[in-house]
């Protein structure tokens, strides 16, 4: 743990951009989901980018692969629903472990492959290559589920929940397992928009850590949704924070939802609030009216630069959108600014 959390305090990392979008340039049908294994699966698989961890484990590794060459010190697993209540939608439940262990092992493969190429890549210089080179990880990647803990799916029952609070608990402890059998360094709880199911994956976590005598770090990213600075559960920004604080995360940030634009605010915020690190990694914009993002690498490397001049951040990236070229200059924006300085408590 004390490698990053030394490394935070001299630069600002960089994490990697958008896993779907990358795999929505390989065009796959339903047969290269499905691979040889799934060819007779009871149900239509497509759209299940965890799985491609299995059946096209090659994709996920030269994606990977692309955004460290690009810059990145932080790739983060293709795991974002890799967890049995997610999986239940495919009825693949029972194949939730395997995925997180392939998805962990697809990523330590790329940074392997990165860390014994050639240190001329025409993506960066050859000091900054072989400085990123000592300084990747792998975040192991735990998103918010399908299901929602805070909320009621019924409008007319509020106090039905679909799932419990010991059934999201067991299926991250899982989640977490598969992980880090697979070879995470970080554990990244990402894209929260309801924090009582952040509290069960940090709970799981923790769970883990205890039962087998382990400690990674663990980065926390949440997802503001709108102007009003709340999470979908209503939550608001600084009762969010001190909401996960407890856990002694490395970072604490968010992504998602909005473009750096309309982001800035909040990690403006966060930055004022925050004892830890503090991480961002939004859209490529918002969406055109066909989905898709139109805001240029450039763009999103200039906004995310000006937060950095403001001393709000220590951990930048991409999520929806982004591209390994986004990331690239993003890097290159950050990398001569200095990260934001760590606020020192007051102890009573």
């Amino acid at each position: 743990m004390s490698k990053i959390v030394d490394i935070l305090k001299q630069r600002i990392l960089i994490i990697d951009g958008a896993m779907g979008t990358m795999i929505q340039r390989h065009k796959l049908s339903e047969e290269d989901y499905r691979g040889e294994r799934f060819k007779n699966w009871h149900c239509d698989v497509k759209g299940n980018n965890d799985l491609l961890s299995i059946t096209q484990p090659d994709i996920i590794t030269n994606i990977h692969l692309q955004y460290l060459q690009a810059g990145a010190n932080i790739i983060e697993t293709n795991t974002f629903s890799a967890q049995r209540i997610s999986m239940a939608d495919y009825g693949m439940e029972d194949l939730s472990y395997e995925l997180n262990v392939a998805s962990a092992k697809c990523a330590r493969k790329a940074v392997e492959l990165f860390q014994n190429s050639i240190t001329d890549d025409q993506n960066l210089d050859q000091t900054s290559n072989i400085e990123n080179r000592e300084s990747v990880f792998v975040a192991g990647a735990i998103g918010p589920t399908n299901r929602t803990l805070s909320l009621s799916p019924d409008v007319n029952n509020p106090g039905f929940r679909a799932v419990t609070f010991d059934q999201v608990m067991e299926a991250y402890y899982e989640q977490v397992k598969g992980l880090i059998d697979g070879g995470v360094d970080i554990i990244l709880i990402e894209t929260i928009f309801d924090t009582l199911n952040a509290k069960a994956a940090i709970f799981a976590v923790k769970k883990y850590f205890e039962d087998y005598s382990i400690d990674l770090p663990i980065m926390i990213s949440g997802t503001i949704t709108d102007a009003s600075g709340r999470t979908l559960s209503g939550q608001t920004l600084e009762a969010f924070y001190y909401s996960i604080e407890h856990c002694n995360p490395i970072s604490v940030g968010f992504n998602c939802a909005l473009g750096a634009t309309q982001m800035r605010p909040h990690i403006e915020e966060l930055s004022a609030l925050a004892s830890c690190a503090v991480s961002a990694y939004p859209n490529a914009g918002l969406p055109n009216a066909f989905g898709e993002y139109d805001e240029q690498p450039h763009e999103t490397g200039h906004i995310i630069a000006d937060w950095a001049k403001e001393g709000f951040v220590n951990i930048v990236g991409g999520c929806c959108g982004t591209t390994p070229d986004h990331i690239k200059c993003i890097a290159e924006e950050v990398k001569n600014i200095k990260p934001r300085v760590l606020p020192t408590l007051q102890k009573d």
